[in-house]
């Protein structure tokens, strides 16, 4: 499988907030726990905005983070997210589950995946991630990192194809237009990134 890191992802407009999430496997893993009732820059301009709150963003620290310590973080403003105090709560369960299964390593959640199917199990045993999210991260790792085990494409599908749907499809400023025209036109229809 092939891979190769970016070193920038043009998802926040901050460029410290793109290229921490393109250099650190766990800024990216937040960042999309956080994209959920909020713009997708505010949810991934996250991670960066609570490494300078806490001085550090690993994994084994935010488990061992007293809640209420972490909640002040999220709601410091401004906020790192519309929902601070249960988005803290989804990023302590998240770091601690890394810590319990993955030694506190991000990357180990797909480092040596094999296949599409084991990687999306693992993406989905993270708490916080449902099925729509696992195969977002999935087609983001393949399509943007290019961590692509044999059946990836089926396994994040429909994330793994061409359509401007996703974060995943993020490349560029342009691109970001794209995938914000596709929601604004899939919402207008009543349907979801998805359909």
């Amino acid at each position: 499988m092939a891979s190769r890191r970016p070193s920038t992802l043009p998802i926040t407009g901050d460029p410290d907030a793109d290229r921490l999430l393109a250099a650190e496997p766990l800024a990216l893993l937040i960042g999309m726990l956080l994209d959920q009732q909020v713009p997708m820059e505010w949810a991934f301009r996250g991670p960066a905005t609570l490494r300078d709150r806490l001085g550090e963003l690993d994994a084994a620290a935010i488990a061992a983070l007293d809640p209420a310590d972490l909640a002040a973080a999220f709601s410091q403003k401004p906020a790192l997210h519309r929902y601070p105090g249960s988005m803290a709560r989804r990023t302590q369960a998240l770091c601690q589950h890394l810590v319990d299964h993955y030694d506190g390593d991000a990357a180990r959640v797909w480092r040596g995946v094999r296949t599409g199917d084991e990687l999306y199990r693992r993406l989905r045993e993270l708490p916080g991630y449902g099925d729509e999210k696992a195969k977002i991260f999935l087609a983001l790792l393949a399509k943007r990192f290019g961590k692509r085990p044999d059946g990836w494409e089926r396994a994040a599908s429909p994330f793994s194809d061409a359509t401007p749907r996703s974060v995943a499809d993020i490349d560029s400023p342009e691109a970001l237009a794209r995938v914000r025209e596709f929601k604004k036109a899939m919402k207008a229809e009543g349907k979801g990134k998805a359909d």
